[in-house]
């Protein structure tokens, strides 16, 4: 799977949203409920209230994207359901729609330069 570039900010919604809601709904959502800016290019995740089904919201620049994706089996793990977003780094957002426990997935170590010996 393609995934977002690693600079990307992602911001998932943690309560469970109705899932009829289209790409100008989940827009809307993001506004209103959680103060973002649904056309600045940040991803924006939602869950179902069975947590099979995934839908990302985001802008690219000439228009508004939105995909979906349902696991055949088991669920997306996701973080306790309570008020507001939380951010996820772009490696995380691709286990997350793997499948895979987002959680051990940790940002990259920063290559430490060779030390000229003195």
């Amino acid at each position: 799977m393609i995934g977002p570039a690693p600079g990307t900010r992602v911001m998932v919604a943690t309560k469970p949203v109705d899932f009829r809601k289209g790409a100008d709904s989940l827009a809307a959502l993001v506004a209103a409920e959680y103060g973002g800016k649904p056309y600045s290019g940040v991803i924006y995740v939602f869950r179902a209230k069975r947590a099979d089904r995934i839908k990302l919201v985001w802008w690219d620049g000439t228009g508004l994207c939105l995909m979906a994706k349902r696991l055949e089996q088991g669920t997306f793990h996701w973080p306790r359901i309570q008020e507001g977003v939380m951010r996820l780094t772009a490696a995380q957002l691709g286990a997350l729609l793997e499948g895979l426990d987002w959680r051990r997935v940790h940002g990259g170590r920063r290559p430490i330069a060779p030390q000229i010996a003195a």
